[in-house]
C-alpha cells in the first residue's frame, strides 16, 4: 500500500462520461448522476484505510450537497482478483450498512479511472453545472485516522462554493490515499 497524492486541479477539464453498474442494481451515467448545480465523483474502494478512516464524513457531506443542488457518485476501480474486499459483493454490503446517499459505481475495466485521472482511495473531482472540473482536494484533514470532529470540512465547504458560484477555491489541499489498485496484464 502506497500513499500517494493526486495532482493539482486541472480546472475547466470536463468530466469523461461513464456507464457503469451500481450496488442499487441499476446502470448509472454522468448525467444521471449529475446534481442542477455540480456533481462530485469520488474514487473509492473497501479495504483502503484512507477510505475507511473519512467513510462516514464522505456520507454527512454527501448527504448535505444534495440539499444544495450537487449530485454525489462513488466509483470503486480497483483490481477485485487482486483485493477481494473491494468485489461486487463487498460493495454491496458496504453501501447497505452505511446506506450511501450516492451510487456506488463498479469500474471492472479501469477504464473510467484512467479517464479522469485518478491516482488514490479517496480521490475527489469536483464538477460545476458546466461539467467544469473545480474541485481536486481533500476531504479534510483526516489521513489514516480520521481527522478532528471538529475538522474544517474542506471538501463541502469547496463543492458548496462551486454550486453557488461555479467556481471553486484557488487555494486547494491534495487528497493522499493508497493508489489504485491497476491490473497486471
Amino acid at each position: 500500500m502506497v500513499a500517494l497524492t493526486p495532482p493539482v486541479c486541472d480546472f475547466g477539464r470536463p468530466a469523461p462520461d461513464f456507464a457503469l453498474p451500481g450496488t442499487d442494481g441499476r446502470v448509472h451515467t454522468l448525467a444521471d448522476c449529475r446534481g442542477p448545480n455540480g456533481l462530485l465523483v469520488m474514487f473509492i474502494c473497501n479495504h483502503c484505510p484512507y477510505v475507511q478512516a473519512v467513510l462516514d464524513r464522505i456520507v454527512r457531506d454527501c448527504r448535505a450537497l444534495a440539499a444544495l443542488g450537487v449530485g454525489s457518485v462513488a466509483i470503486m476501480s480497483n483490481d477485485v482478483e487482486a483485493y477481494p474486499d473491494d468485489a461486487f459483493p463487498h460493495m454491496l454490503a458496504l453501501a447497505e450498512r452505511l446506506q450511501f446517499p450516492f451510487p456506488y459505481l463498479y469500474d471492472a475495466s479501469q477504464q473510467v479511472a484512467r479517464a479522469y485521472g485518478a491516482v488514490c482511495t479517496p480521490d475527489f473531482f469536483g464538477y460545476n453545472a458546466e461539467m467544469a472540473l473545480q474541485y481536486r482536494g481533500r476531504l479534510d484533514a483526516s489521513g489514516r485516522n480520521p481527522g478532528a470532529t471538529d475538522a474544517r470540512r474542506e471538501l463541502f465547504e469547496a463543492m458548496k462554493q462551486v454550486a453557488e458560484t461555479g467556481q471553486g477555491p484557488r487555494e486547494q489541499l491534495a487528497s493522499i490515499g493508497c493508489s489504485i489498485k491497476w491490473r497486471q496484464n
